[in-house]
């Protein structure tokens, strides 16, 4: 959180204004083989369910504290509240 900005609440890294954090989640999701990525279409539909969430707070799950975008991009992945994915 920028000091004396409020936090974005359901908003992810990037819209959040956390660009430096983004870069890195950004280069771990590159990171992760093909056999292991959620597809395109699953992965946007995964964020889309993370943005209306009352536990996401400038891209972070405050369930279990992973960067959301991250846990979206693993097919083995699952939502840690009510598994809503």
């Amino acid at each position: 959180m920028i000091y004396g900005k409020k936090p974005c609440v359901r908003c992810l890294l990037e819209e959040a204004g956390r660009q430096d954090v983004s870069q890195s989640v950004k280069a771990a999701v590159d990171k992760i083989p093909d056999s292991q990525k959620t597809g395109e279409m699953e992965y946007e539909k995964r964020l889309e369910i993370c943005r209306e969430c009352e536990f996401l707070t400038e891209g972070t799950c405050l369930k279990c504290g992973c960067y959301v975008e991250l846990r979206a991009a693993r097919k083995d992945s699952r939502c840690p509240y009510k598994t809503k994915w």
